[in-house]
């Protein structure tokens, strides 16, 4: 791995983590303990004796607590949803043109929530945590969760700011698997539901991007195993986790988006003028580079580590009998919202979602992103998504 970013800056300039830690701005997260009063339990067996989930909040909760509407962040997504870039936070909120005053997720309507998912790395307990018995992180000791796992933390949360109902959980990509999770496992606690560019069961194409992504990290001998925190600057496991983040970053966009951005142009000239070299990048893999580079300096490798095999044990069948029993158990409004341009998670996925809640009468509808950005698309083509959250959401009964 060792032409890896050596076109880049030195490699003694990245961090061994780019895990929020304690110290750092705080921004605008608040923090919740969700086992103060009793372990919580994940389902590969593991108790976790403290469990911090950091969170943020726009808008007010009514008095009756019936606005109230969960976002849910995608892969390497965070609590900031919405808001300015600033200290504690390196970028605006991800989805910062849907979520304000007068957006299409009013804030002077709604009390939108949105928490950083178990197993994350911006301020909820996961791998770079400090563990309880001895404060250092907890590195290899952290378990394997699942999306189960992060809506169950989720309801602790939902508890502790003392929300009864939903009146709608939204979200697109890990987030939607998450909508779908909380529809099928609380049912009642849940008023209506929009699931994004995601599935009702991770496909062997998804899992295979995801396990090469893992394979990147776990050869890179920086990654020692899992702990390689108390490492010098430089000495982390960047170039197994800028890798995977490469190999995603294909998947997040289209084959169109890709040649008509970079074609075939080459990025540098070779050593010897016209002659080619082979480590001579196209102006495609500067690109890669950059979104490698960047992930390293605001991510953490084991929470993304974690957080992709949560992602591929996504099956919202697993102990539930079949998918159509799964799915019966939602009974709520549904918009289903796919991207034509979507190879990670095909638009037939979520018309799939669509199909199965319409043949059991449950009210749904299905909305689709004509985009040439792929899986990205839903966190670049807001004004195609404005519209129906909005509609949907003003649709939906209060209560």
């Amino acid at each position: 791995m060792d032409h890896v970013g050596t076109t880049g800056p030195s490699r003694d300039l990245l961090p061994v983590t780019g895990a929020w830690q304690p110290g750092d701005p705080v921004g605008q997260r608040r923090f919740v303990d969700i086992a103060a009063h009793h372990p919580f339990a994940v389902e590969s067996g593991a108790m976790l004796r403290r469990v911090d989930l950091a969170y943020e909040t726009w808008g007010t909760l009514a008095p009756d607590a019936s606005n109230a509407v969960l976002v849910c962040h995608a892969w390497t997504g965070d609590s900031h949803a919405a808001g300015r870039a600033g200290p504690g936070h390196g970028a605006p909120g991800w989805w910062d043109d849907l979520i304000g005053p007068g957006k299409a997720i009013d804030t002077e309507r709604w009390f939108v929530v949105c928490a950083n998912v178990l197993g994350g790395c911006q301020g909820s307990t996961g791998p770079a945590s400090p563990h309880p018995d001895d404060g250092r992180p907890y590195g290899s000791r952290f378990p394997v969760v699942t999306i189960r796992d992060m809506v169950r933390a989720q309801v602790r949360l939902m508890d502790h700011l003392g929300v009864r109902r939903w009146h709608a959980v939204i979200g697109g990509s890990m987030g939607g698997m998450q909508v779908l999770e909380w529809a099928i496992t609380f049912p009642e606690r849940v008023a209506s539901i929009v699931p994004i560019a995601t599935c009702l069961q991770a496909t062997a194409q998804q899992i295979a991007w995801g396990a090469i992504g893992r394979r990147a990290i776990r050869l890179d001998p920086r990654w020692r195993g899992g702990d390689y925190y108390d490492a010098p600057p430089g000495e982390g496991p960047w170039e197994g986790l800028a890798i995977a983040r490469q190999v995603a970053q294909v998947t997040f966009r289209s084959d169109n988006s890709f040649t008509e951005r970079f074609g075939r142009e080459l990025a540098e000239v070779g050593e010897y003028g016209d002659t080619f070299d082979l480590w001579q990048r196209f102006e495609v893999e500067r690109y890669l580079d950059y979104h490698g580079e960047k992930l390293v300096r605001r991510f953490d490798a084991n929470s993304y580590l974690v957080i992709g095999k949560a992602m591929d044990l996504h099956d919202v069948a697993r102990g539930r009998g079949s998918l159509e029993a799964a799915m019966r158990r939602i009974h709520v409004p549904s918009l289903s919202i796919g991207i034509s341009s979507d190879m990670l998670y095909p638009a037939y996925q979520q018309q799939r979602i669509h199909e199965l809640l319409t043949q059991q009468g449950v009210p749904s509808r299905y909305h689709e992103i004509h985009s040439p950005h792929g899986h990205d698309a839903f966190l670049i083509n807001h004004d195609q998504i404005v519209e129906p959250i909005a509609r949907f959401l003003d649709h939906v009964p209060l209560g």
